[in-house]
């Protein structure tokens, strides 16, 4: 059962280069779809569009980034879909955002307002679906997520400079998910926290999942040795395009796509075999999406590129029962 789903979603970002305005391609044709139960990851080098899609999935679009195109259905647990795609803002807010789809951005101490206690942040958050809930109310349930987290009561009489990156973190993780929404996108949320603290934020995230505190998850990040600890599938994206999605462990031990392959190639990692042939890298740069290649947006950098690579977009092809590539070496004919 699917509870988020992407047919052809294309989002630019309009700029303006001396006296003429151009289209950054940053989410180009996107088709994915985020399963009732799982955690998706989704993984590529910086730039590559993660952060953008992520807004997409939300339809939380704001100039310079318009949205130009596709479908974007979300399917409640009621039985119900509702394509969000079509909804203006306020709709949005009212009833699509923190309800059914939330977001952990990148900065936990960027989205915790310096000057309010934690509790304060909560009642803003939830009065605005609930104009008539009261602070204790909201110190009542924000207490009970904050215990379902592992984090101590007194969090929410703290402002949050009293808390620390992992903790911060963890607190906007509740906040988030006050209203058991049934999708949460989570936005590098390790990138700046240590190695126990990321260990934390991980089962933190984990247990919502456990717990039915959410149904779904997408868990984006450019560390791929971060994102097997937790997901069930990988999504692999290349310059605004997805260009792999299968099982974790397919992704990890048997990439189908040569970008794939680069990027676990480009591990570090103690294995001895690692260790023996050295540390790899993918040459050359991504392609400038203003003006993207005709054919396959990885081609200039692909050790396996053929003609038709420069010439024709490859498809997304199915090529087993749970495995989507869009590679020329996995069309047939």
């Amino acid at each position: 059962m699917k509870r988020l789903e992407l047919r052809n979603v294309r989002a630019y970002y309009r700029l303006l280069i001396g006296n003429r305005e151009a289209d950054v391609r940053a989410v180009d044709g996107v088709n994915l779809e985020i399963r009732k139960g799982e955690i998706l990851g989704l993984v590529g080098e910086s730039g590559c569009g993660k952060s953008t899609l992520a807004k997409v999935m939300l339809m939380n679009i704001n100039p310079p980034l318009f949205f130009k195109g596709g479908t974007i259905i979300l399917y409640t647990r009621s039985g119900n879909s509702l394509e969000i795609s079509k909804l203006n803002r306020e709709k949005l807010k009212k009833d699509v955002w923190g309800k059914h789809v939330a977001i952990i951005p990148q900065e936990a101490m960027s989205a915790l307002m310096p000057t309010l206690k934690i509790k304060r942040i909560a009642y803003d958050v939830l009065r605005s679906h609930n104009p008539d809930i009261s602070l204790d109310e909201t110190v009542s349930l924000l207490t009970k997520r904050l215990k379902e987290l592992g984090l101590p009561d007194y969090v929410v009489d703290r402002y949050p400079f009293e808390l620390s990156g992992g903790m911060a973190q963890r607190t906007v993780i509740a906040i988030s998910t006050l209203l058991n929404p049934e999708i949460l996108v989570v936005d590098e949320p390790t990138s700046a926290l240590d190695v126990s603290t990321q260990k934390l934020v991980i089962k933190t995230l984990w247990s919502l999942a456990a717990k039915g505190i959410i149904d779904s998850m997408v868990f984006i990040t450019h560390d791929i040795s971060v994102v097997r600890q937790i997901a069930d599938r990988i999504a692999v994206m290349y310059a605004g395009k997805i260009v792999e999605v299968a099982p974790t462990e397919d992704i990890i031990f048997d990439p189908q796509h040569p970008y794939t392959r680069g990027l676990i190639d480009s591990i570090i990692s103690l294995e001895p075999e690692v260790r023996k042939r050295g540390l790899r890298y993918i040459p050359g740069q991504p392609p400038n999406l203003i003006n993207p290649p005709q054919g396959c947006r990885f081609v200039d950098r692909c050790p396996f590129a053929k003609d038709i690579c420069r010439k024709k977009e490859p498809p997304l092809i199915k090529i087993n029962n749970d495995r989507l590539v869009a590679c020329w070496l996995h069309v047939k004919g």
